[in-house]
């Protein structure tokens, strides 16, 4: 029984941190070997104990550090920061840190090969749970009514058919903005690492083999719905419901929204014009649609590759191949942005950049078809597409404004350009590299991105552009700058917690997510990305806002920045799609 309690008081941070003054923040999935390994210490008092690395396995001391006081600002009511670095440790086995004086301790965590397992799956099984139409968490079929279309060319209230995607967040809004960039994303990260995933799953999402990695039957369930949105050359449709969505947690088949045809029943789908939008007082901006038609003809290109190439399957290749064509066309022809729709609620998606989006498009098209147009193009598409375009060079943005979180064209693009033109995308990562490298040097846990509303998302987005950055430059300087922003995901935080639902499954991870399967269903679902921390000063002017429960994290929050795992909270601790689906890559990248 002693044994067990010691284990459980090593494990969890915050039964230390009830009875000891110092904390100990460590990556709880673990590290490589081969990695830049830290942990951070801080405390309200100087730390003048020793802390040391334990074998969890057999207790033994494996290395006594030598703390190094951080000199950034402080956060919160800690006024000692110390980092610890055992980089040196390389043999795979568990550990954790402990102050020997006082018995506060971390984690226990890995360091080994098979530190990241394979939770690229772990997250594909939160995006199941997010599937509109046929549902295999829940094994039902919901909103086989979507939808009746507005603004569109047809009379307003016509009954078109975009059943199936995925429910954009803890909300069942669906939308071509998230779900065209989690398409791309997932193909992408396939394209890359095709090794490094399973086919556990058939294309419902059901157990059982089909012969197709389960990333890519994901992925097709975007490419079906996109391909419903976009019915015809001239047509796309990009959002389905809005806000009136809001009405409480609630089941997917038993939608209690009523938008003018009973609850449960027909939900709006709002045509692409290009033009602002709106049913009631908030009006969207837009000025065209080439940021959904760019993105989604990169997903079809990829996917044409895809299915000719590795699945042998060129009936939907060939399909994949003209939507791709056509979409590209019409982002041509109406360049600008469409923004998401807002009904009797001031939020949406505010999307206002979209030559990135025409770069990526054209240069994967190029891929696809060898056509030289589409590589002249994309050159020209990755010009205007400037890295004042990107959040990484701002200190702050609004919600999704400069979307998606990273220029995925300009990684395509590099293998298909001279050598100079190589140089300047590499230096549109760079600039966005550095600036976030100032921003992280000013606080002790020397996270780079600002706490804007979806932090988490800006996070993946800027570990996937370090990573590929290094692909495509060479360049490691900033290998140690990436460990400790993926590090902050997976609990090297104030919080001391993973932003992963579930990883690690023996760890400190978000549990009281803002989901309906969770608050009605007692569901937990592992793998998806919540928010994040966000500023105070949004946080608290949000509407509708509330703590349902005691903050397990007071004692770690500032007046600056706060994180809670709390269902109400929906602004921190509600699970994204698209931020999900925005980790897939850098989860691969350090799998088995």
């Amino acid at each position: 029984m002693l044994t067990i309690l010691l284990y459980l008081f090593m494990l969890n941070p915050f039964v230390a941190g009830a009875e000891h003054d110092i904390h100990i923040r460590v990556n709880q999935l673990g590290y490589l070997p081969e990695d830049v390994k830290s942990a951070i210490v801080f405390s309200k008092k100087a730390v003048r104990e020793k802390l040391v690395l334990v074998d969890a396995t057999s207790g033994e001391e494996v290395l006594q550090f030598k703390p190094e006081k951080n000199k950034a600002d402080t956060w919160g009511e800690f006024d000692y920061y110390y980092t610890l670095d055992f980089s040196e440790i390389k043999d795979a086995g568990l550990y954790s840190i402990k102050a020997k004086k006082s018995g506060a301790s971390s984690n226990v965590f890995r360091i080994g090969e098979d530190a990241y397992g394979n939770h690229q799956e772990t997250l594909l099984e939160f995006m199941r749970q997010q599937r509109c139409g046929y549902n295999p968490t829940l094994d039902m079929i919901c909103h086989q009514r979507d939808g009746r279309s507005f603004f569109g060319p047809m009379p307003d209230s016509s009954y078109v058919d975009v059943s199936g995607g995925w429910h954009d967040a803890g909300d069942q809004l669906k939308y071509l903005i998230t779900s065209s960039y989690a398409t791309a994303h997932m193909l992408m990260a396939y394209e890359m690492y095709p090794e490094r995933f399973d086919d556990q799953f058939n294309a419902l999402g059901q157990a059982g083999k089909n012969g197709i990695p389960d990333v890519l039957d994901e992925a097709k369930w975007g490419l079906d719905w996109i391909l419903k949105m976009h019915p015809a050359p001239d047509q796309l449709f990009h959002q389905v419901a809005d806000d009136r969505d809001h009405k409480g947690f609630k089941i997917p088949d038993e939608d209690n929204s009523d938008y003018g045809w009973g609850a449960n029943s027909y939900r709006p789908v709002y045509f692409a014009t290009g033009k602002p939008q709106g049913l009631q007082k908030y009006k969207s901006e837009a000025t065209g649609v080439a940021n959904l038609a760019g993105r989604c003809a990169a997903a079809m290109a990829l996917a044409a590759r895809i299915w000719q190439e590795d699945l042998n399957d060129p009936v939907f290749a060939e399909k994949c191949k003209q939507a791709a064509l056509s979409l590209y066309a019409l982002g041509r022809e109406k360049e600008g942005y469409q923004q998401g729709n807002s009904y009797s609620a001031p939020y949406r998606y505010n999307e206002s950049t979209w030559a990135d989006d025409m770069e990526w498009g054209a240069a994967e098209l190029y891929k696809t078809t060898k056509n030289g147009e589409y590589l002249e193009q994309a050159k020209a598409y990755a010009l205007k597409s400037n890295t004042a375009d990107s959040w990484t060079v701002v200190d702050s943005t609004e919600h999704y404004r400069l979307y998606p979180f990273i220029n995925m064209g300009h990684f395509v693009l590099h293998d298909l350009v001279e050598d100079s033109f190589k140089k300047e995308l590499e230096k549109y990562y760079l600039e966005g590299i550095q600036y976030t490298l100032q921003r992280a040097n000013q606080n002790p846990f020397q996270v780079g991105v600002p706490f804007i509303w979806c932090s988490n998302n800006l996070m993946t987005g800027l570990i996937t552009q370090i990573i590929l950055y290094e692909k495509m430059s060479g360049d490691q300087q900033f290998s140690a700058y990436l460990a400790k922003q993926r590090d902050w995901l997976f609990g090297r935080n104030p919080w001391g917690t993973s932003m992963f639902s579930g990883i690690p499954s023996d760890g400190e991870s978000p549990e009281k997510v803002h989901t309906s399967l969770y608050v009605l269903l007692g569901l937990k679902v592992p793998g998806g990305l919540v928010d994040g921390p966000i500023y105070r000063s949004i946080y608290d002017n949000l509407i509708g806002l509330h703590l349902e429960d005691p903050d397990k994290f007071a004692a770690f929050q500032n007046e600056h920045v706060v994180y809670h795992d709390d269902v109400g909270d929906y602004s921190s601790n509600e699970p994204t799609m698209d931020g999900t689906a925005g980790a897939i890559l850098m989860m691969a990248h350090w799998s088995r």
